[in-house]
């Protein structure tokens, strides 16, 4: 699965979750395509958005084990 599949999915999958507002989805992709573009390295969504303080790492793993990944 590429890394823009999963970002992608992951942040819809949050989104209807209720567990940020599509905003929040949008900024952290703005910063993951902006950090991306400065290093060339890529960090997941999720760190992303929890680092943001927008989610909780128990709701980054439910997104995530929805997704089939945990």
């Amino acid at each position: 699965m590429s890394n823009d599949m999963f970002d992608k999915r992951f942040g819809r999958l949050a989104i209807e979750k209720g567990y940020i507002a599509f905003e929040q989805a949008y900024e952290a992709l703005v910063i993951q395509v902006t950090e991306e573009l400065e290093s060339a390295k890529r960090r997941p969504i999720g760190e992303i958005l929890f680092e943001k303080g927008y989610m909780t790492t128990t709701q980054v793993d439910g997104v995530l084990k929805s997704m089939g990944l945990l």
